[in-house]
Order: C-alpha cells, then sequence, then structure tokens
C-alpha cells in the first residue's frame, strides 16, 4: 500500500507542477486560459490513459496510479471528474451522471460561495 502512495504522490508533484507552469504561462487577467486548457489538455490525457488501459493488460496499477491518479490528479482534477462522467454514461446510468454532474457543479459552486460570505468581513 505505501508503494501505491509514492506512486501517486509522485505523479501527483509533477501534474501539480505543470499545472501551476501552465496556468502561469496562460495568466490572462480576461479569461481564466490556463484552467481552461489544464482541463481540457487534462481530459485528453486522462481519455488515452483510460482507452489504453483498457485495450491492453500490459499497463500495471503502479503506471496507472502514477499517470492517471497522480500526474492526471495533480494537473487537474477535473480530467478525473470528466472520466468518472463518461464510465456513468458507458454503463447506462444516466440519473447518476445527471445528479454528479449537476450536483458536483452547483453544490460545488454554492459551497465556495458560501466559505467565502462565512468569512468576508467587510
Amino acid at each position: 500500500m505505501i508503494k501505491s502512495f509514492l506512486w501517486v504522490a509522485g505523479g501527483g508533484a509533477i501534474g501539480s507542477v505543470l499545472r501551476f507552469a501552465v496556468s502561469k504561462w496562460l495568466y490572462s487577467p480576461a479569461f481564466p486560459w490556463g484552467t481552461f486548457v489544464v482541463n481540457i489538455v487534462g481530459c485528453f490525457f486522462i481519455g488515452i490513459l483510460w482507452a489504453v488501459s483498457l485495450k491492453s493488460s500490459s499497463m500495471s496499477d503502479h503506471i496507472k496510479l502514477f499517470l492517471m491518479t497522480g500526474i492526471c490528479g495533480g494537473f487537474t482534477t477535473f480530467s478525473t471528474f470528466s472520466i468518472e462522467n463518461v464510465t456513468l454514461l458507458r454503463e447506462g446510468k444516466i440519473s447518476l451522471f445527471l445528479a454528479y454532474s449537476l450536483g458536483s457543479l452547483v453544490l460545488g459552486f454554492l459551497a465556495t460561495f458560501l466559505a467565502i460570505k462565512l468569512l468576508d468581513f467587510n
């Protein structure tokens, strides 16, 4: 189990540094291009890795942890959100897909808004 944590931690460090670099490189006060690009690239990358892992048994669990959970997770959690939603759709779980997608977006925004309001001392 410790090895699994180390694989995820190593990949997560790489993904986080990459996210930071892309966000700085594409920074714009007009639109959050860095986050936008990171989310799209992360979704594409995790989609490729997921498809390859389904087609080939040569990808070890440690490599999946390093690349998908670590690098993609550190780069953007939106890629994980995306792959989980695709999995729900592929399994025909439309109501769970809608509940998860809409619930995550609406409740996530609401939680952020409420937290800011609670701590807004002005």
